[in-house]
């Protein structure tokens, strides 16, 4: 059963939806990831369901109840900005004992309860300290601590690794994951950054516009793209728009051929996504024996790179397009020199083709696409 639902949820500013007829369910001890760029509604939609941002339409229930009328202080909702939000006058026990005060409880039950939040996130030594005196990390792990002291029905997290560095966000997005799975609490969060929402997260929200593109598990986003924006944003895929002119080719820009491993019906203008990874490099032209199940297209290296555990390939297929190759360094990895001919080659696994209206052509019938994967030179 949902324990958190959003039906058909809005927000106008003027006549412009920020969001958009926005509908989801989250089931209890779930963590769902809202996910997109800027301005995408994410944030707003964070914000109505705290109670700070009035809903234009729509509804919001908390397990079984429209809670669309509650002021915020009612939703029984735990909250973690961004910009930590704590109080700076007032020391670590006291900024997580907050909310606890206001609702009056028992100072010794707050006491007990500070101590246990204040072991959970691992910072008791510095009960006393004030906010000025701790680092980033600490600072998002006292916010997280007073989230999770009243008891919340729900955490919500705004961009909450937003303000650490590189090795901090890791640090700390693993803690808030491990706190948030083994208490099993329900959670939504709110991210630009793809690769924090897929370590992070039970299932994905993509959002562009204001309105869901996809929702799914890291894998199914990931393999399974509903649309190109959705297989660009997600592993940022080489997308290479053109024309389909037969089941098995596609022209871009300037007349140059690609050649799928799949088939597929339709013709017209389409878009051919292909993920970096699941591209090889070999001699220019068509894999060996014209293997039907390669994709390939031929181009010229512009950039090689040695990247420790991946070699990175920049391919140039058109004057206006550019392939990004990359795979692994173990073993005896070729690096390929600029200016070198190539082709690009891929199997039915990496490729995903959309037509003019964002769809995925079905392959014909008795066109099965064969799942496998080039591993050398084909």
């Amino acid at each position: 059963m949902s324990w958190l639902r959003l039906e058909r949820l809005s927000k106008l500013y003027g006549t412009a939806p920020v969001v958009d007829a926005m509908s989801l369910d989250v089931v209890q001890g779930e963590m769902v990831v809202l996910l997109g760029p800027s301005g995408c509604g994410k944030t707003t939609t964070l914000r109505m369901i705290a109670g700070f941002v009035q809903a234009s339409s729509g509804d919001i229930a908390l397990d079984g109840q429209s809670i669309l009328r509650l002021p915020a202080h009612r939703r029984e909702m735990g909250i973690v900005f961004q910009s930590y939000a704590l109080f700076p006058h007032l020391s670590v026990a006291r900024n997580v004992a907050f909310g606890l005060e206001m609702r009056r409880e028992p100072r010794a039950a707050i006491a007990a309860r500070v101590q246990d939040m204040l072991r959970l996130v691992q910072l008791e030594p510095l009960a006393d300290r004030l906010p000025r005196e701790l680092s980033g990390g600490q600072q998002q792990r006292v916010a997280l601590a007073r989230a999770l002291a009243i008891r919340p029905k729900i955490l919500l997290l705004d961009e909450p690794l937003s303000n650490l560095d590189a090795a901090l966000r890791l640090e700390v997005g693993r803690d808030i994951r491990i706190l948030q799975r083994d208490g099993g609490l329900t959670a939504l969060m709110v991210t630009h950054d793809q690769d924090e929402a897929m370590a992070m997260a039970d299932r994905l929200v993509v959002m562009k516009d204001g309105r869901v593109q996809q929702i799914g598990t890291q894998q199914d986003l990931y393999e399974r793209p509903a649309n190109p924006f959705v297989a660009a944003f997600i592993g940022r895929s080489n997308m290479l728009p053109g024309m389909q002119v037969d089941p098995t080719h596609m022209v871009l820009e300037g007349g140059v051929r690609v050649t799928f491993a799949g088939r597929y019906g339709g013709a017209g203008a389409c878009t051919l996504a292909l993920r970096p990874e699941r591209l090889r490099l070999g001699q220019p032209g068509p894999a060996r024996g014209g293997r039907p199940d390669v994709g390939w297209v031929d181009g010229t290296v512009e950039l090689s790179t040695y990247l420790g555990a991946v070699l990175e390939h920049v391919v140039r297929v058109t004057p206006q397009l550019r392939l990004v190759v990359r795979g692994g360094s173990a073993g005896r990895p070729t690096l390929h020199p600029p200016g070198e001919l190539v082709s690009v080659r891929w199997t039915a696994d990496g490729e995903r083709l959309f037509d003019a209206g964002e769809q995925q052509p079905l392959a014909p019938a008795g066109a099965a696409r064969i799942n496998t994967r080039i591993t050398s030179d084909a």
